[in-house]
């Protein structure tokens, strides 16, 4: 198992009513962590603005575009939140 990274929020998608696809980025915003989560589950457990997450699972962000995007967001996010709150 490998070192926990902190991530933080920078994309929520509606996929359909019932399906939310969140996306977790590093601070760098070169890699992320995608989950799908279902209307209900976001009842019983918000999303936060950031979840630690084990180096394995985090994927590269190949496309520059996404990745200076994601950076900016995550900053932003980590700027003005703790990893806790609610979003």
């Amino acid at each position: 198992m490998s070192e926990t990274v902190q991530c933080w929020l920078v994309e929520r998608d509606y996929e359909h009513e019932s399906m939310v696809k969140l996306v977790y980025a590093t601070v760098e915003g070169d890699r992320h962590v995608t989950q799908q989560r279902s209307s209900a589950l976001l009842q019983k457990k918000p999303v936060t603005a950031g979840i630690e997450v084990d180096g394995d699972r985090l994927e590269p962000v190949t496309n520059e575009a996404d990745r200076e995007r994601y950076a900016a967001e995550a900053r932003r996010v980590a700027e003005n939140n703790d990893p806790d709150d609610h979003l």
